[in-house]
């Protein structure tokens, strides 16, 4: 868990609406507006404020599957 909170202090504390070679804007997508990725962990969030980052879901990927809390979700 470590690595994750510390890769979101990283990776969204400066520009978090920049699209980066981890993180990425989501199209139609009902989890959030955007996507940070962790090694096998996504972490979806949005962005309130210029200075505010409100993170939505935290799941990990295989393959092509992501899980939520041990259960599948849609992205």
């Amino acid at each position: 868990m470590i690595i994750i909170l510390d890769n979101i202090k990283k990776q969204l504390s400066y520009e978090p609406l920049v699209e980066a070679r981890n993180r990425k804007q989501l199209q139609d997508s009902p989890l959030a507006s955007w996507e940070l990725r962790i090694q096998k962990y996504r972490v979806f969030y949005a962005v309130e404020q210029v200075d505010r980052v409100k993170v939505g879901i935290i799941g990990y990927k295989e393959h092509n599957t992501l899980y939520v809390r041990g259960k599948e979700v849609e992205v």
